[in-house]
């Protein structure tokens, strides 16, 4: 079958992936299971096999980490309620295949001992480290020095962490980085050669055209459209699909600040709960239920297709030269211009839509993504499910 079947009938191309070049949902490609791990989400074949070509597994090892990430993300939530105040947070190792909490308190740490998770001691709160972060939310007030790329709770150093490019480092920025770290030993700095930017061209999924200028594509589709980045459009601002129809217009947005947006489709438009492979295949999209921190997690983007990698942590804020955008999620997934918006899944688990980031799929680099969960309680929508 052809890819373009969609459009010529007017259905809505840009609707994101499914599984199968313009399948119906019935004909999906091949789901697999972990057959070493029965406890692992079902997903397609397609998906294992990026995950095994990005994250270096092989198919058993694959079906074992998604068996193990769905653990941890179970595991999470009871090693919060557990520690309670204590908590300081977080994530999944990868070579353990456990989830590693910290806690400020050893005696309920004795508590959460268990073949899925490894409890460690930490200096710090997650809602001490929160605040710090907060603090500096604060003090940035919408907008930093531009040599200050973002700020983050690195939970695996129990630290907060202030990015910045050298190349641009200036009085107002060393001024900026001082108040952060009055007072605060745990708050560092950490230096790099390149700063994020909207990657605003395209957006993942199949493309959009903005005013019939700009070109985005689709995160996920929701009841009455789907939802992008904020840097995409603005509310008003008219949606065409590849053949130049008119399908919809941006009906919310929000940049800087925050990063996403959700355009109103208009009777007519064929809306398909699934993320495009740019494979031959799309993607499961079964819920929206959130990682952990260290899962393994793929971005489609029109520019670079579909890529894996590991989610580094949650809750940074990010200093675009537009403005500060904050509760991004930060990843070392690849991606270039023309991949913003696009849509991020674990397993099969909607997780958010591409933000912005520095680097490229040839070097290397760092991508953010804002949660979808966020994003749906904003505008009040609910995610098209396959």
């Amino acid at each position: 079958m052809k890819r373009n079947t969609l459009w010529s009938t007017g259905a809505f191309a840009l609707a994101l992936v499914v599984v199968g070049a313009c399948m119906q949902p019935a004909v999906a490609a091949d789901d697999v299971a972990a057959t070493s791990a029965p406890s692992s989400p079902k997903v397609s074949a397609a998906l294992s096999a990026t995950l095994q070509r990005d994250l270096h597994l092989t198919a058993d090892q694959a079906a074992l980490r998604l068996a193990r990430e769905e653990a941890a993300r179970v595991t999470e939530r009871h090693a919060q309620d557990v520690l309670g105040s204590a908590y300081a947070g977080s994530w999944f190792d990868a070579d353990s295949g456990k989830l590693v909490a910290l806690s400020t308190d050893p005696a309920k740490a004795s508590a959460l001992a268990g073949k899925d998770i490894e409890v460690r001691t930490a200096a710090r709160t997650a809602v001490q480290l929160d605040a710090a972060k907060t603090g500096i939310d604060a003090l940035a007030n919408r907008r930093a020095p531009a040599a200050v790329n973002s700020w983050y709770v690195d939970v695996q150093s129990n630290s907060v962490v202030i990015d910045v490019n050298r190349t641009k480092l200036d009085d107002a920025a060393k001024s900026f980085l001082d108040k952060a770290r009055a007072g605060r030993e745990y708050v560092r700095v950490v230096e790099s050669t390149t700063s994020p930017r909207p990657l605003a061209d395209v957006v993942g999924g199949w493309p959009y055209y903005i005013n019939s200028a700009a070109r985005c594509s689709v995160g996920f589709t929701v009841y009455g459209g789907f939802v992008s980045a904020g840097h995409c459009g603005r509310p008003g601002d008219t949606v065409s699909d590849n053949a130049g129809t008119v399908i919809g217009s941006f009906a919310g947005s929000t940049f800087p600040t925050y990063d996403y947006s959700w355009v109103s489709t208009n009777p007519g438009v064929t809306l398909w709960g699934y993320v495009e492979g740019y494979n031959g295949s799309w993607y499961y999209v079964r819920g929206s239920a959130q990682a952990a921190v260290g899962s393994g997690i793929c971005r489609s983007g029109s520019t670079t297709g579909l890529r894996c990698g590991t989610i580094l942590g949650r809750g940074e804020t990010v200093n675009y030269p537009q403005g500060t955008v904050y509760n991004l999620t930060r990843t070392n997934v690849c991606a270039e211009p023309g991949d913003s918006g696009g849509s991020w899944i674990s397993a099969n688990q909607a997780q958010g839509v591409t933000s912005g980031g520095s680097g490229n799929c040839t070097s290397g680099g760092t991508t953010y993504y804002q949660e979808v969960n966020p994003i749906l309680a904003a505008y009040g929508l609910t995610l098209i499910l396959t």
